[in-house]
């Protein structure tokens, strides 16, 4: 699946659902990665989305990805929905990996699935979940990516194209070895799997009241994350591309496909914006806790003449992205080996 160009998003669908319900206090908007509900003096914080391409991890991704995205709001993700597509051809084990992979991240998160939807369908060729995480926080606790500050600080946790990497190590092993990637390191890239939830590096930088955003980049990669928070939030972000870490195994696979480790599927690294006075707090708190943080750069004015993200490596200019969308490189590397 392909996002839609923003301008496309914006005018053919976002503008057509404009809530005028004082209670729908974040609806649907380009960047943003949950609507956000007031029910008395709480919140419901909720997120869709689908999950494809990943065929092993289908149903763990189901579950885990939509979860990120209520955490990066400032609210736990609690309760699930899911709807599984399934080609008529799909067997009873195949449906079985699926759904066991799902109870299993379910159970990591200490959540559960309330209600869905199963059906065997001759409109898909491979399985696919559409969930719907859903989570509770105060109304003064909830994060949005649009609260970039000017003079803030961008951190970011673990490191560039974790989902990325366990999809292309699952999915192209075959392809992997016949360009001389040995199993071990394809199977170290498999299981970077178990580390594409950023819910409790996300609900620690909540509770610690520090952070002005967050965001869980996807699609398009760390580079399409970091432009989704400019865009959202009106400012510009200076990113030192050499300050951001890659796994070596993230390296290894990504060389030998061609693809860009900061431009496909991140699951996994948060993207946080947070003023100067906190970031200490932030880095070392998230360290105590075992979890790998780090300062990439900084926000400055936004403004039309302005790039979203202006990418810099050793001091130097490398890159300019005007636009909030970035095309991933492990959708498009699926698309060329299915067509």
């Amino acid at each position: 699946m392909v996002k839609l160009a923003p301008e496309i998003l914006s005018k053919y669908v976002l503008s057509k659902f404009v809530s005028n319900d004082p209670n729908v206090l974040i609806g649907a908007e380009v960047g943003e990665d949950a609507a956000v509900v007031k029910t008395s003096d709480d919140v419901v914080v909720i997120h869709p989305d689908p999950i494809s391409g990943a065929v092993k991890f289908l149903g763990y991704l189901a579950i885990k990805i939509p979860a990120n995205d209520v955490a990066v709001s400032g609210a736990y993700p609690k309760y699930f929905t899911t709807v599984l597509l399934l080609p008529e051809k799909t067997s009873v084990d195949e449906l079985n990996v699926i759904t066991s992979s799902m109870k299993e991240a379910l159970e990591e998160l200490k959540a559960s699935l309330v209600g869905g939807h199963t059906e065997y369908t001759d409109s898909v060729s491979r399985p696919i979940a559409i969930t719907t995480a859903f989570g509770f926080t105060k109304r003064g606790k909830v994060i949005t990516s649009k609260g970039a500050k000017e003079d803030d600080v961008v951190i970011m946790t673990k490191s560039a194209g974790i989902e990325g990497t366990a999809v292309i190590a699952s999915d192209f092993r075959e392809l992997l070895k016949a360009r001389g990637i040995d199993d071990e390191t394809i199977e170290e890239g498999v299981k970077m799997i178990k580390h594409v939830s950023v819910v409790e590096e996300a609900t620690i930088l909540s509770d610690l009241g520090v952070v002005t955003s967050m965001h869980d980049p996807t699609e398009g990669g760390v580079l399409c994350g970091l432009a989704e928070v400019a865009y959202a939030s009106k400012t510009s972000l200076i990113i030192h591309l050499d300050k951001i870490k890659i796994h070596p195994t993230t390296l290894k696979l990504s060389s030998v496909l061609g693809v860009n480790p900061l431009k496909m599927l991140s699951s996994g690294a948060l993207i946080a914006t947070v003023p100067k006075s906190y970031v200490d707090l932030a880095l070392d708190t998230l360290s105590r806790k075992g979890i790998d943080a780090y300062v990439i750069g900084e926000v400055v004015k936004g403004g039309s003449d302005r790039p979203l993200v202006t990418l810099m490596s050793g001091g130097k200019f490398k890159e300019a992205l005007w636009e909030p969308h970035v095309e991933d490189e492990v959708i498009k590397l699926w698309e060329r080996m299915t067509t």
